[in-house]
Protein backbone atom coordinates (compact mmCIF):
# COMPACT_ATOMS: atom_id res chain seq x y z
CA UNK A 1 0.00 0.00 0.00
CA UNK A 2 1.17 3.52 -0.80
CA UNK A 3 -0.08 6.93 0.28
CA UNK A 4 0.45 10.13 -1.67
CA UNK A 5 -0.28 13.45 0.02
CA UNK A 6 -1.78 15.73 -2.63
CA UNK A 7 -2.68 18.93 -0.75
CA UNK A 8 -2.92 20.47 2.70
CA UNK A 9 -5.17 23.26 3.93
CA UNK A 10 -3.43 26.49 4.94
CA UNK A 11 -5.98 27.38 7.66
CA UNK A 12 -6.30 23.94 9.29
CA UNK A 13 -4.54 20.59 9.39
CA UNK A 14 -6.84 19.06 6.74
CA UNK A 15 -5.20 16.96 4.03
CA UNK A 16 -6.16 15.47 0.67
CA UNK A 17 -4.38 12.33 -0.46
CA UNK A 18 -4.62 9.04 -2.32
CA UNK A 19 -4.23 5.56 -0.83
CA UNK A 20 -3.16 3.00 -3.45
CA UNK A 21 -4.03 -0.68 -2.95
CA UNK A 22 -4.09 -3.69 -5.26
CA UNK A 23 -7.89 -3.43 -5.39
CA UNK A 24 -7.86 0.22 -6.41
CA UNK A 25 -7.10 3.72 -5.20
CA UNK A 26 -8.92 5.60 -2.43
CA UNK A 27 -9.12 9.40 -2.46
CA UNK A 28 -8.89 10.86 1.03
CA UNK A 29 -10.49 12.09 3.15
CA UNK A 30 -12.76 9.07 2.83
CA UNK A 31 -15.74 7.58 4.65
CA UNK A 32 -15.90 3.76 4.67
CA UNK A 33 -19.34 2.11 4.89
CA UNK A 34 -19.44 -0.63 7.51
CA UNK A 35 -20.25 -4.13 6.25
CA UNK A 36 -19.92 -6.00 9.54
CA UNK A 37 -20.95 -9.48 8.40
CA UNK A 38 -19.83 -9.17 4.77
CA UNK A 39 -22.62 -6.81 3.74
CA UNK A 40 -23.43 -3.16 4.18
CA UNK A 41 -26.93 -3.68 5.61
CA UNK A 42 -29.74 -3.36 3.04
CA UNK A 43 -27.43 -2.13 0.25
CA UNK A 44 -26.45 -3.99 -2.93
CA UNK A 45 -22.82 -3.87 -4.10
CA UNK A 46 -24.03 -2.21 -7.32
CA UNK A 47 -25.67 0.58 -5.28
CA UNK A 48 -22.52 0.97 -3.20
CA UNK A 49 -20.47 1.51 -6.35
CA UNK A 50 -22.84 3.41 -8.62
CA UNK A 51 -25.02 5.44 -6.22
CA UNK A 52 -23.09 5.73 -2.95
CA UNK A 53 -19.74 5.78 -4.80
CA UNK A 54 -17.98 3.96 -1.97
CA UNK A 55 -14.27 3.37 -2.58
CA UNK A 56 -13.65 0.98 0.33
CA UNK A 57 -15.87 -0.93 2.76
CA UNK A 58 -15.32 -2.64 6.13
CA UNK A 59 -15.74 -6.17 7.39
CA UNK A 60 -15.55 -7.38 11.00
CA UNK A 61 -13.20 -10.19 11.96
CA UNK A 62 -15.23 -11.40 14.95
CA UNK A 63 -18.52 -11.64 13.05
CA UNK A 64 -17.02 -13.12 9.87
CA UNK A 65 -15.11 -15.67 11.93
CA UNK A 66 -18.43 -16.86 13.39
CA UNK A 67 -20.46 -16.62 10.17
CA UNK A 68 -19.86 -17.75 7.47
CA UNK A 69 -16.59 -19.00 9.00
CA UNK A 70 -13.05 -19.16 7.66
CA UNK A 71 -13.52 -22.43 5.76
CA UNK A 72 -16.26 -20.93 3.60
CA UNK A 73 -14.34 -17.69 3.03
CA UNK A 74 -11.18 -19.55 2.05
CA UNK A 75 -13.05 -21.83 -0.35
CA UNK A 76 -14.65 -18.75 -1.92
CA UNK A 77 -11.24 -17.14 -2.44
CA UNK A 78 -11.62 -14.49 0.26
CA UNK A 79 -14.28 -11.94 1.13
CA UNK A 80 -13.92 -10.05 -2.17
CA UNK A 81 -14.93 -13.14 -4.13
CA UNK A 82 -17.55 -14.17 -1.57
CA UNK A 83 -19.50 -10.90 -1.57
CA UNK A 84 -18.58 -9.65 -5.04
CA UNK A 85 -16.91 -6.40 -3.91
CA UNK A 86 -13.93 -5.72 -6.17
CA UNK A 87 -12.64 -2.58 -4.43
CA UNK A 88 -10.56 -2.35 -1.23
CA UNK A 89 -11.76 -3.87 2.06
CA UNK A 90 -10.57 -3.07 5.59
CA UNK A 91 -11.20 -5.46 8.49
CA UNK A 92 -11.53 -4.55 12.15
CA UNK A 93 -9.58 -6.97 14.31
CA UNK A 94 -12.24 -7.73 16.92
CA UNK A 95 -10.75 -5.19 19.32
CA UNK A 96 -14.01 -3.26 19.37
CA UNK A 97 -15.81 -6.45 20.48
CA UNK A 98 -13.43 -6.54 23.47
CA UNK A 99 -15.24 -3.31 24.42
CA UNK A 100 -18.78 -4.00 23.21
CA UNK A 101 -18.99 -7.60 24.52
CA UNK A 102 -17.44 -6.77 27.88
CA UNK A 103 -19.97 -8.93 29.72
CA UNK A 104 -18.99 -12.12 27.89
CA UNK A 105 -15.22 -11.88 27.52
CA UNK A 106 -12.06 -12.25 29.61
CA UNK A 107 -8.80 -10.45 28.80
CA UNK A 108 -5.45 -12.05 29.57
CA UNK A 109 -1.93 -11.43 28.31
CA UNK A 110 -2.25 -14.26 25.82
CA UNK A 111 -5.41 -12.82 24.29
CA UNK A 112 -9.16 -12.61 24.79
CA UNK A 113 -11.70 -15.36 25.48
CA UNK A 114 -15.14 -14.56 24.07
CA UNK A 115 -18.44 -16.34 24.44
CA UNK A 116 -20.09 -16.39 21.02
CA UNK A 117 -23.18 -14.21 20.95
CA UNK A 118 -24.73 -16.83 18.63
CA UNK A 119 -24.39 -20.11 20.52
CA UNK A 120 -22.35 -19.35 23.66
CA UNK A 121 -19.31 -21.34 22.52
CA UNK A 122 -15.88 -20.16 23.66
CA UNK A 123 -13.63 -18.35 21.21
CA UNK A 124 -9.95 -17.58 21.75
CA UNK A 125 -8.62 -14.49 19.98
CA UNK A 126 -4.87 -13.85 20.13
CA UNK A 127 -2.74 -11.36 18.21
CA UNK A 128 -1.40 -14.25 16.14
CA UNK A 129 -4.64 -15.95 15.18
CA UNK A 130 -6.33 -12.62 14.51
CA UNK A 131 -3.62 -11.89 11.93
CA UNK A 132 -4.16 -15.34 10.40
CA UNK A 133 -7.92 -14.82 10.38
CA UNK A 134 -7.66 -11.47 8.60
CA UNK A 135 -5.24 -12.96 6.09
CA UNK A 136 -7.90 -15.60 5.35
CA UNK A 137 -10.72 -13.06 5.14
CA UNK A 138 -8.53 -11.32 2.57
CA UNK A 139 -8.74 -7.66 3.59
CA UNK A 140 -6.49 -5.14 1.88
CA UNK A 141 -6.01 -3.32 5.20
CA UNK A 142 -5.74 -5.40 8.37
CA UNK A 143 -6.07 -3.93 11.86
CA UNK A 144 -3.87 -4.88 14.79
CA UNK A 145 -5.53 -6.65 17.74
CA UNK A 146 -6.08 -4.20 20.57
CA UNK A 147 -8.38 -3.39 23.46
CA UNK A 148 -10.84 -0.56 22.91
CA UNK A 149 -11.15 0.83 26.44
CA UNK A 150 -14.51 2.05 27.77
CA UNK A 151 -15.29 5.63 28.75
CA UNK A 152 -14.84 6.53 31.46
CA UNK A 153 -11.97 4.42 32.74
CA UNK A 154 -9.32 5.37 35.28
CA UNK A 155 -5.75 6.26 34.35
CA UNK A 156 -4.27 3.07 35.78
CA UNK A 157 -6.58 0.82 33.76
CA UNK A 158 -6.06 2.87 30.60
CA UNK A 159 -2.28 2.70 31.04
CA UNK A 160 -2.17 -1.06 31.61
CA UNK A 161 -4.53 -1.65 28.68
CA UNK A 162 -2.46 0.58 26.38
CA UNK A 163 0.78 -1.18 27.35
CA UNK A 164 -0.81 -4.57 26.66
CA UNK A 165 -2.08 -3.29 23.30
CA UNK A 166 1.50 -2.30 22.46
CA UNK A 167 2.78 -5.75 23.43
CA UNK A 168 0.04 -7.32 21.34
CA UNK A 169 1.04 -5.06 18.45
CA UNK A 170 4.58 -6.46 18.47
CA UNK A 171 3.11 -9.96 18.29
CA UNK A 172 0.77 -8.88 15.47
CA UNK A 173 3.69 -7.43 13.51
CA UNK A 174 5.83 -10.54 14.03
CA UNK A 175 3.03 -12.83 12.82
CA UNK A 176 1.97 -10.56 9.95
CA UNK A 177 5.51 -10.11 8.66
CA UNK A 178 6.14 -13.86 8.99
CA UNK A 179 3.17 -14.84 6.81
CA UNK A 180 2.09 -14.28 3.21
CA UNK A 181 -1.23 -13.16 1.68
CA UNK A 182 -3.39 -16.05 0.48
CA UNK A 183 -5.03 -14.70 -2.65
CA UNK A 184 -2.30 -13.11 -4.74
CA UNK A 185 -2.62 -9.45 -3.71
CA UNK A 186 -0.83 -7.44 -1.04
CA UNK A 187 -2.18 -6.70 2.43
CA UNK A 188 -1.07 -4.08 4.93
CA UNK A 189 -1.25 -3.82 8.74
CA UNK A 190 -2.37 -0.69 10.63
CA UNK A 191 -1.44 -0.36 14.33
CA UNK A 192 -3.94 1.38 16.64
CA UNK A 193 -3.26 4.23 19.08
CA UNK A 194 -5.00 3.82 22.46
CA UNK A 195 -4.79 5.66 25.79
CA UNK A 196 -8.41 6.61 26.51
CA UNK A 197 -8.88 10.36 27.16
CA UNK A 198 -5.52 10.87 28.90
CA UNK A 199 -3.17 13.17 27.01
CA UNK A 200 0.01 11.66 28.44
CA UNK A 201 -1.07 8.16 27.42
CA UNK A 202 -2.17 9.27 23.96
CA UNK A 203 1.24 10.90 23.40
CA UNK A 204 3.05 7.78 24.59
CA UNK A 205 0.88 5.49 22.46
CA UNK A 206 1.13 7.65 19.31
CA UNK A 207 4.93 7.75 19.64
CA UNK A 208 5.05 3.96 20.10
CA UNK A 209 2.73 3.28 17.15
CA UNK A 210 4.68 5.70 14.91
CA UNK A 211 7.93 3.91 15.79
CA UNK A 212 6.70 0.72 14.09
CA UNK A 213 6.84 2.47 10.70
CA UNK A 214 3.82 0.75 9.16
CA UNK A 215 2.13 2.01 5.99
CA UNK A 216 -0.79 3.55 7.90
CA UNK A 217 -1.96 4.19 11.45
CA UNK A 218 -5.28 4.17 13.28
CA UNK A 219 -6.68 5.98 16.30
CA UNK A 220 -8.96 3.82 18.46
CA UNK A 221 -10.83 4.11 21.73
CA UNK A 222 -12.67 7.32 20.86
CA UNK A 223 -16.35 7.90 20.05
CA UNK A 224 -17.22 5.54 22.93
CA UNK A 225 -19.25 8.02 24.96
CA UNK A 226 -16.78 10.81 25.71
CA UNK A 227 -17.74 14.45 24.97
CA UNK A 228 -17.00 15.53 21.39
CA UNK A 229 -14.55 18.21 22.53
CA UNK A 230 -12.53 15.57 24.38
CA UNK A 231 -12.45 13.41 21.24
CA UNK A 232 -11.18 16.37 19.21
CA UNK A 233 -8.51 17.13 21.80
CA UNK A 234 -7.19 13.56 21.79
CA UNK A 235 -7.33 13.36 17.99
CA UNK A 236 -5.32 16.55 17.61
CA UNK A 237 -2.67 15.36 20.06
CA UNK A 238 -2.29 12.08 18.18
CA UNK A 239 -2.37 13.54 14.64
CA UNK A 240 0.41 15.95 15.58
CA UNK A 241 2.62 12.93 16.38
CA UNK A 242 1.69 10.36 13.74
CA UNK A 243 3.79 10.67 10.56
CA UNK A 244 2.48 13.07 7.93
CA UNK A 245 3.31 10.74 5.03
CA UNK A 246 1.02 7.94 6.27
CA UNK A 247 -2.81 7.82 6.27
CA UNK A 248 -4.54 8.32 9.62
CA UNK A 249 -7.73 6.38 10.33
CA UNK A 250 -10.05 7.47 13.17
CA UNK A 251 -12.06 4.39 14.03
CA UNK A 252 -15.82 4.47 14.56
CA UNK A 253 -16.42 8.18 13.87
CA UNK A 254 -19.03 9.48 13.45
CA UNK A 255 -21.61 12.20 12.79
CA UNK A 256 -21.16 14.54 9.80
CA UNK A 257 -20.00 17.30 12.16
CA UNK A 258 -17.54 14.91 13.86
CA UNK A 259 -16.11 13.95 10.49
CA UNK A 260 -15.59 17.53 9.33
CA UNK A 261 -14.01 18.62 12.61
CA UNK A 262 -11.64 15.64 12.59
CA UNK A 263 -10.70 16.22 8.95
CA UNK A 264 -9.66 19.69 10.09
CA UNK A 265 -7.37 18.04 12.67
CA UNK A 266 -5.60 15.86 10.08
CA UNK A 267 -7.62 12.62 9.89
CA UNK A 268 -7.88 10.90 6.49
CA UNK A 269 -10.15 7.86 6.98
CA UNK A 270 -13.43 7.31 8.84
CA UNK A 271 -16.02 4.58 9.39
CA UNK A 272 -19.23 4.34 11.38
CA UNK A 273 -22.46 2.33 11.47
CA UNK A 274 -24.37 5.56 12.14
CA UNK A 275 -25.57 6.32 8.57
CA UNK A 276 -27.15 2.88 8.08
CA UNK A 277 -28.30 2.28 11.67
CA UNK A 278 -29.94 5.70 11.89
CA UNK A 279 -31.43 5.25 8.43
CA UNK A 280 -33.31 2.15 9.55
CA UNK A 281 -34.76 4.23 12.40
CA UNK A 282 -35.88 7.06 10.10
CA UNK A 283 -33.09 9.60 10.66
CA UNK A 284 -31.83 11.10 7.40
CA UNK A 285 -28.73 13.24 6.96
CA UNK A 286 -29.21 15.78 4.19
CA UNK A 287 -27.40 18.71 2.60
CA UNK A 288 -29.72 21.03 4.57
CA UNK A 289 -29.67 19.30 7.97
CA UNK A 290 -31.16 16.34 9.82
CA UNK A 291 -34.65 14.94 9.08
CA UNK A 292 -36.68 12.57 11.24
CA UNK A 293 -38.77 11.16 8.42
CA UNK A 294 -41.22 9.63 10.91
CA UNK A 295 -42.52 13.09 11.84
CA UNK A 296 -46.00 14.02 10.66
CA UNK A 297 -44.68 17.19 8.99
CA UNK A 298 -43.35 15.05 6.11
CA UNK A 299 -46.61 13.14 5.50
CA UNK A 300 -47.66 15.37 2.60
CA UNK A 301 -44.23 16.57 1.48
CA UNK A 302 -43.92 15.33 -2.10
CA UNK A 303 -40.49 16.87 -2.73
CA UNK A 304 -37.46 14.58 -3.25
CA UNK A 305 -35.62 13.35 -0.18
CA UNK A 306 -32.66 15.59 -1.07
CA UNK A 307 -32.68 17.10 -4.58
CA UNK A 308 -29.38 18.93 -3.99
CA UNK A 309 -27.57 15.71 -3.10
CA UNK A 310 -28.61 13.97 -6.31
CA UNK A 311 -28.27 10.24 -6.82
CA UNK A 312 -31.10 7.88 -7.69
CA UNK A 313 -32.91 7.30 -4.37
CA UNK A 314 -32.47 10.85 -3.05
CA UNK A 315 -33.88 12.39 -6.24
CA UNK A 316 -36.50 9.78 -7.19
CA UNK A 317 -38.32 9.06 -3.93
CA UNK A 318 -40.29 11.68 -2.00
CA UNK A 319 -40.23 12.37 1.71
CA UNK A 320 -43.93 11.49 1.95
CA UNK A 321 -43.39 8.11 0.28
CA UNK A 322 -40.40 7.22 2.46
CA UNK A 323 -42.36 8.20 5.58
CA UNK A 324 -45.20 5.93 4.44
CA UNK A 325 -42.77 3.02 3.95
CA UNK A 326 -41.19 3.54 7.40
CA UNK A 327 -44.57 3.62 9.14
CA UNK A 328 -45.72 0.57 7.17
CA UNK A 329 -42.67 -1.43 8.25
CA UNK A 330 -41.64 -2.01 4.63
CA UNK A 331 -38.11 -3.34 4.07
CA UNK A 332 -37.70 -0.92 1.17
CA UNK A 333 -37.71 1.95 3.68
CA UNK A 334 -34.45 0.79 5.24
CA UNK A 335 -32.91 0.27 1.82
CA UNK A 336 -33.83 3.72 0.50
CA UNK A 337 -32.80 5.50 3.71
CA UNK A 338 -29.51 3.57 3.95
CA UNK A 339 -28.50 4.30 0.36
CA UNK A 340 -29.43 7.96 0.85
CA UNK A 341 -27.46 8.39 4.09
CA UNK A 342 -24.38 6.63 2.71
CA UNK A 343 -24.56 8.71 -0.48
CA UNK A 344 -24.65 11.81 1.71
CA UNK A 345 -21.63 10.73 3.78
CA UNK A 346 -19.55 10.01 0.66
CA UNK A 347 -20.71 13.31 -0.87
CA UNK A 348 -19.63 15.12 2.30
CA UNK A 349 -16.05 13.81 2.30
CA UNK A 350 -15.77 14.46 -1.46
CA UNK A 351 -16.88 18.05 -0.86
CA UNK A 352 -14.33 18.34 1.92
CA UNK A 353 -11.59 17.04 -0.38
CA UNK A 354 -12.52 19.52 -3.10
CA UNK A 355 -12.43 22.42 -0.67
CA UNK A 356 -9.02 21.29 0.61
CA UNK A 357 -7.75 21.25 -2.98
CA UNK A 358 -9.29 24.68 -3.59
CA UNK A 359 -7.86 26.17 -0.38
CA UNK A 360 -11.34 27.00 0.99
CA UNK A 361 -11.85 24.15 3.46
CA UNK A 362 -11.83 26.01 6.78
CA UNK A 363 -14.51 28.57 5.95
CA UNK A 364 -16.69 25.95 4.24
CA UNK A 365 -16.32 23.56 7.18
CA UNK A 366 -17.39 26.16 9.74
CA UNK A 367 -20.56 26.90 7.77
CA UNK A 368 -21.35 23.25 7.07
CA UNK A 369 -20.93 22.03 10.66
CA UNK A 370 -23.67 24.40 11.84
CA UNK A 371 -25.94 23.56 8.92
CA UNK A 372 -25.55 19.79 9.24
CA UNK A 373 -26.42 19.84 12.96
CA UNK A 374 -29.72 21.65 12.25
CA UNK A 375 -32.90 19.63 12.83
CA UNK A 376 -35.34 20.30 10.02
Amino acid sequence: MQFNLVATDAQSKARAGVVHTDHGSIETPIFMPVGTAGTVKAVHQRELKEDVKAEIILGNTYHLFLRPGLDVLEQAGGLHKFNGWDRPILTDSGGYQVFSLAGTRKIKEEGVKFKSHIDGSTLDFTPENVMDTQRTIGADIIMAFDECTPYPCDHTYAKHSMERTHRWLQRCVDRFDGTEPKYGYSQTLFPIVQGSTYKDLRIQSAETIASFGREGNAIGGLSVGEPAEMMYEMTEVVCDILPKDKPRYLMGVGTPANILENIALGVDMFDCVLPTRNARNGMLFTTQGIINIKNKKWAEDFSPIDAELGGYVSSFYTKAYLRHLIHSGEYLAGQIASVHNLTFFLWLVKQARQHILNGTFRDWKDVMVKKLMTRL
